[in-house]
């Protein structure tokens, strides 16, 4: 499934509506805690695609060789990888730089990496995607930050900027 994002920091908004809407077909209730993180996860990566960037962006959510979405009012499959990509036209990497303790922005990088359970970025044609992955579990998982040995407050001095 993918979404064309135009470089108006509006689109965040609309990115999020429709990743909400997408969910269902791929098996995952709304009120699950891994669609929220999913959500916020699309906010930060479509944020830095339109703001860092200025041009327009690809959305992309799927189930990389996942089973098939239950039937409605099925059990959840027990473990699932969700994969969330927005592929840009910069080929600028992501660079992570300090920030001071009242910097208004520049965390989105450090939230990934303490939510998703793998993140990454690659080359794409003329520009980069940046990819992150939720694993549904049957178990809920341990905390991103504790399972790495990191507390969050190791992140605080730090600013992650994606281009």
């Amino acid at each position: 499934m993918t979404l064309e994002i135009r470089p108006d920091p509006e689109e965040v908004g609309r990115a999020r509506k429709w990743a909400r809407s997408r969910l269902a077909g791929l098996g995952i209730a709304a009120d699950e805690p891994l669609a929220e993180t999913l959500i916020l996860l699309v906010s930060e990566l479509v944020t830095n695609a339109v703001v860092h960037t200025g041009r327009p962006a690809l959305l992309r959510l799927s189930l990389p060789g996942g089973p098939p979405a239950p039937p409605a009012g099925a059990e959840p499959a027990p473990s699932v990888t969700v994969r969330l990509e927005v592929a840009d036209a910069s080929s600028r990497a992501p660079v992570p730089r300090c920030a001071g303790r009242e910097a208004t922005g520049g965390r989105g990088l450090a939230l990934v990496d303490c939510l998703a359970d793998r993140w990454g970025w690659s080359p794409e044609g003329a520009g980069k995607s940046i990819w992150c992955e939720l694993d549904r579990c049957s178990q809920p998982r341990e905390g991103a930050a504790p399972a790495y040995g990191v507390q969050p407050a190791a992140y605080e001095d730090l600013l992650f900027e994606a281009f």
